[in-house]
């Protein structure tokens, strides 16, 4: 492997405009194909195997009339002070809102108030249910725009006008102030790690490119392969993090193999042959990670995995090729200042190679070195402090609740969440989630109205409506209005207890099938999908994974660790995120406004993106103490090494991810917030507490044995070289400390 990536480094280094000019227009290519491919499908949302997707399906296929997949809005009236929206002078107005209604664009019918008989007890709110002839994804801005103007008119006459549907327009909330201030401490960062603009840009731009192209390709295949427009949203997010990372510690490596006195050439094929290794498998796990969500068996999120699998798949090619020739452009440039000025363009001799490692050992060491010498020295206390923190941390993750965000998470001052707040004022809390209980029998309406006699005895059941049956006489519907609000837990009891009684009322009713669904039902089934599904996935990525590091390391407790201190991170993030968001604490400070269950997708999530970053970082600061200790080094110098060199890489890399993750807290939505708080926290306790405190410390009490590997599992593995053995052996036996440095281990 590095013989191999070696001499492709050294052949981009030196064809370098071949190079590029290829990776251009391969970018190019891709933009052409994305721009003129056919529009990419619209969004669709299913669940195989669940009742609430089978009722659905069902729905859409008895009562093809009702439009079960058109969009739909309630615009929700109210009358202002204590006036009651029944006087006449208010019903007129009412009566022109409906008729502006009727006549907006896409509009396929509206209910008046009056005549539906959706008026609150009190007589002071109504609604009015609007249906649209094509999908929430499919509404022209026309259609927005003249359920705005309608609403607008209204509102001008006194009357409260609020709306909530998947028609309505949503303001998503995102300034972008948090995403540039993030990329913004991105660039500070890789300008004071590498003290060069060039190096930094460098990174920058290389990470650019492979989103581009794979964001493009994504585009391009959309119509063929059914990937929308948001399936991109991961690749996005996963592609800019792990193209900085790679180019981050190529570019590294490259400024090390320069200073130990390399030529241009062969210090780039070094890097390439050793840390492009590194970026190899690092970038195997994390396509394994994304690639494992089809495990979870939702279509949506296998072709988000699968899309940002394929972004990072381009990410590691350009990293390995288009890094090493963009170093052939500039390869004294990417230094920084102090280290240009002495650099000749030739090989060090023997009396100036003598002349830098007396002075390097003179030198006080680095930071990272100096911080390996700490955790060598008190082991134990750093483990111990390190495990009991993050175990800390993660026991609020033992109440966590999953759920889905609806327009009574959704900001205060957006008109959904108004008009979620008005209807549980006026009709109750339930009202916001009713369920729809499909029957199916010959004689569909007579069964229905006994499971409707039955659903009025059940406790937790404020409200039952009449039956509806469609023309063929064999599926019915019946409305079920909970006492609970669609996030409330006793909610979710209610939908399983009726799912239970749905069991024994098909023999009593003759049904074919009673199934239990709506859009509450669906949020339900999705949360246990996920839920369900979690272990297994988190089995599936941690084990491959496992194989993987252990045959990059040729360890077994190297890639046990490895795993054991990700999943203590992502509990501990988890935790944090429970802490906050659904108990409430710093819920001001943050800006939470409504602190409730956590999305059903961001456990997942994090496993996902945090695991392939977690691998990253255990990649490539492990690495380089296996390769110190292939050369030569003693366990605990090569802790040193693997410092020394990647820590502060690895720790740039690190907060960099974190900045870019926690702008998103600055943004209005509360789930955003969530998003961005879990991922940067998983970030920082992964990197700061696992990697550079846990992992040396179990190094430094584990020993030689760290490194084991039973005798027949060696001979059984192949034989990869990661280490760059195959490669020139660097400057003497030793593994580069200066004695200093060895000062620190003994």
């Amino acid at each position: 492997m590095a013989t191999f990536l070696s001499g492709l480094g050294r052949f981009a280094f030196r064809r370098r405009g071949l190079v590029v000019l290829l990776w251009l227009l391969a970018l190019v290519g891709a933009g052409f194909a994305a721009s003129t491919a056919p529009a990419p499908p619209a969004d669709t949302f299913s669940m195989p195997g669940t009742e609430s997707q089978k009722a659905f399906d069902l729905l859409q296929e008895k009562f093809p009339d009702a439009r079960a997949d058109g969009a739909t809005a309630r615009v929700v009236i109210r009358a202002p002070g204590t006036e009651q929206i029944t006087s006449p002078g208010r019903k007129a107005q009412v009566a022109a809102l409906v008729a502006a209604l009727s006549t907006a664009p896409q509009v396929a019918a509206v209910a008046d108030p009056f005549t539906a008989d959706t008026v609150s007890g009190d007589r002071t709110t109504a609604y009015a249910y609007v249906t649209y002839e094509a999908k929430a994804t499919e509404l022209t801005a026309a259609a927005h725009d003249g359920l705005n103007r309608a609403m607008e008119r209204a509102r001008d006459t006194g009357l409260v006008i609020e709306a909530g549907g998947d028609a309505v327009a949503i303001d998503q909330g995102m300034n972008g102030t948090g995403e540039k201030l993030g990329i913004l401490v991105s660039a500070v960062v890789l300008l004071l790690t590498f003290g060069s603009l060039v190096a930094a840009g460098m990174s920058l731009l290389t990470a650019l490119i492979g989103v581009g192209i794979g964001i493009s390709a994504v585009t391009a295949l959309g119509s063929t392969l059914g990937l929308s427009s948001t399936t991109s949203t991961l690749a996005m997010m996963i592609g800019l993090a792990v193209g900085i990372d790679y180019a981050l510690f190529i570019v590294s490596r490259y400024r090390s193999e320069m200073a130990e006195g390399r030529e241009r050439a062969d210090a780039a094929a070094r890097a390439v042959g050793t840390a492009g290794s590194a970026v190899v498998f690092a970038g195997l796990t994390v396509i394994i990670a994304l690639a494992g969500l089809a495990v979870v068996n939702v279509p949506m999120l296998t072709k988000m995995g699968l899309a940002a699998a394929g972004t990072v798949a381009v990410a590691v090619l350009v990293a390995i090729t288009f890094v090493p020739a963009l170093l052939g452009f500039a390869p004294v440039r990417v230094l920084a200042r102090r280290d240009r000025k002495r650099y000749t363009g030739k090989p060090l001799s023997q009396r100036q190679q003598r002349k830098a490692d007396e002075r390097a050992a003179r030198g006080k060491p680095g930071l990272g070195a100096r911080w390996a010498g700490l955790v060598l020295r008190r082991p134990v206390a750093v483990l111990v402090l390190g495990v009991l923190g993050l175990g800390a941390l993660a026991l609020p993750a033992a109440s966590l609740e999953l759920g889905l965000p609806g327009e009574g998470t959704m900001a205060p001052h957006t008109t959904q969440r108004k008009a979620y707040d008005m209807l549980s004022d006026s009709f109750g809390p339930g009202f916001n989630g009713p369920l729809t209980i499909t029957v199916e029998a010959k004689g569909a309406r007579t069964a229905a109205e006994q499971v409707r006699t039955a659903l009025e005895q059940v406790p937790g059941v404020a409200a039952v409506s009449p039956v509806t049956a469609n023309p063929a006489g064999d599926t019915a519907l019946v409305g079920v209005v909970p006492d609970t609000g669609p996030t409330d837990s006793r909610t979710e009891d209610l939908v399983r207890s009726l799912r239970d009684l749905a069991d024994g009322l098909e023999s009593r009713t003759g049904a074919t099938e009673i199934m239990v669904a709506g859009q509450t039902a669906m949020f339900i089934d999705f949360s246990r999908t996920l839920d369900d599904a979690l272990l297994p996935y988190l089995g599936l990525v941690v084990g491959l994974a496992f194989l993987l590091l252990m045959l990059v390391f040729r360890s077994v407790l190297v890639p046990l660790k490895a795993a054991l201190g990700f999943l203590l991170s992502v509990t501990a993030a988890l935790g944090a995120v429970v802490a906050v968001f659904q108990w409430g604490w710093l819920a001001g400070l943050l800006g939470v406004d409504h602190p409730g269950p956590v999305m059903s997708t961001l456990p997942i999530f994090m496993i996902g993106v945090v695991f392939g970053l977690a691998m990253d970082y255990e990649v490539f600061l492990v690495s380089r103490m296996r390769e110190a200790y292939a050369h030569g080094a003693r366990p605990g110098e090569a802790v040193v090494a693997g410092f020394r060199y990647g820590g502060r890489v690895v720790g740039a890399a690190a907060i960099i991810m974190a900045s870019v993750f926690s702008g998103f807290v600055m943004e209005d939505n509360d789930f955003v917030k969530m998003i961005g708080f879990g991922l940067a926290a998983a970030v920082l306790f992964d990197a700061f507490i696992v990697r550079m405190a846990i992992v040396p410390a179990l190094f430094a009490l584990l020993g030689r044995s760290a490194w084991w590997l039973p005798g027949w599992l060696d001979r059984l593995l192949p034989a990869i070289d990661v280490e760059g053995d195959t490669l020139a052996k660097p400057h003497g036996t030793s593994p580069g400390l200066t004695s200093r440095e060895k000062h620190f281990v003994g």
